[in-house]
């Protein structure tokens, strides 16, 4: 590789003080009442929250949970998963989707992404289901919906449950539906660098059935609603106060951010159109709220490597198939999951949050230009 120069103006991949300087005040106001009410665990701040996060993602409920892989565990518990069911994952995604199945003690199935989205293939999952299936996590993907209509339609007639892993989406619309309301129920991260992102980890489950909404709320407590009294297995997996409060004040701008981030994602796709060995994501209007700007390119690694001489940092979502780590090595999955492999050798996150300037966005796409040429002479 050839010496270059780091640029004048570093870009990191993601800065979230903006953001923080922005609401600073209200947030403080909320950390003081917080403070000042002595109540820490499910009180007011919670109940209050969870009716706006509800009311926003269009469910009649909302339940905070401890982090958006409780999340999924809780609505596989709350179904009544156990070892003869059989769960069908995306090859393709963060590992928590796979590691909620295992928690739940079901099997994994995992099949592969559509190559253009990287979101669940509906026919793919169509020939994996099995008399034993009672469970799809579509992962809507670096803030990309996936199919919904698709698979909902696939599973209805067998009573499959359509889980949303909706941690990387929030806000995310489907033909006028948020994210969250188009599955039997959904998880959600607050982790901080999310879309809608807390001061530490949080999650929560949106659904409409009142059933299940209620077993969870046990789930996450102790397997209890009056206390002393346990009427489940459960877990202690509650979204605490302050965390709930300041989520409070973060999505009322939620719309807003992601605005601002497909008009990031735009000039990325704009400035970047015909660079030779890029692969572009699709843009997909209202239905994405690009929490990522995923590129792909045979050359990732090198190209990383030139980004971050000059300055901008990268980042690599993900850079193992869910199927190689060592968690999962014993494990012989029948499926040909070689896209999932070239995915992890290719995918690359070029930086976005909402509060970068076009400035910074131009820095970027300057640099990644001059090294898709270093890399191609190299």
């Amino acid at each position: 590789m050839s010496n270059t120069v780091v640029t004048a103006r570093s870009v990191p991949f993601f800065s979230l003080e903006a953001l923080h300087r922005e609401r600073r005040s209200d947030m403080e106001r909320s950390f003081s009442r917080v403070l000042d009410s002595s109540s820490f665990v499910m009180g007011r701040e919670l109940a209050s929250f969870e009716e706006a996060f509800a009311s926003y993602c269009g469910t009649s409920e909302a339940i905070g949970v401890a982090s958006g892989l409780d999340a999924l565990v809780l609505i596989l518990q709350g179904l009544g998963l156990g070892p003869s069911d059989e769960v069908i994952v995306p090859a393709h995604t963060f590992i928590a989707t796979w590691l909620a199945v295992d928690h739940a003690g079901a099997k994994l199935v995992p099949v592969e992404v559509d190559p253009a989205t990287y979101t669940i293939d509906p026919e793919r999952v169509r020939t994996a289901i099995t008399p034993r299936t009672r469970a799809i996590i579509a992962v809507h993907l670096y803030g990309r919906m996936a199919d919904m209509d698709a698979l909902n339609e696939i599973a209805r007639p067998a009573g499959i449950a359509v889980v949303e892993d909706a941690a990387q989406a929030h806000g995310a619309r489907l033909v006028g539906r948020r994210s969250g309301s188009l599955g039997t129920a959904a998880a959600f991260s607050f982790y901080p660098t999310k879309n809608l992102g807390a001061l530490g980890d949080g999650g929560a489950v949106t659904t409409n059935d009142p059933k299940l909404a209620a077993r969870i709320r046990m789930l996450r407590n102790y397997g209890s609603t009056v206390k002393y009294l346990h009427e489940m297995i459960g877990s202690n997996s509650r979204l605490d106060e302050l965390q709930a409060a300041l989520l409070k004040i973060k999505l009322e701008d939620l719309d807003v951010k992601n605005e601002r981030r497909r008009a990031i994602a735009a000039r990325y796709n704009e400035a970047l159109q015909g660079m030779p060995g890029l692969v572009l994501p699709q843009p997909a209007g209202e239905d994405h709220v690009w929490h990522l700007y995923v590129i792909r390119s045979p050359n990732r690694d090198a190209l990383q490597e030139a980004l971050r001489s000059r300055g901008v940092t990268s980042l690599i979502h993900y850079p193992i198939a869910c199927h190689r780590q060592t968690a999962y090595v014993d494990q012989a999955f029948a499926q040909d999951l070689s896209l999932s492999e070239r995915l992890a050798s290719e995918v690359l996150s070029l930086p976005l949050w909402p509060e970068m300037s076009d400035e910074e966005v131009d820095t970027v796409t300057e640099a990644l230009r001059e090294a898709v040429l270093e890399t191609a002479q190299a």
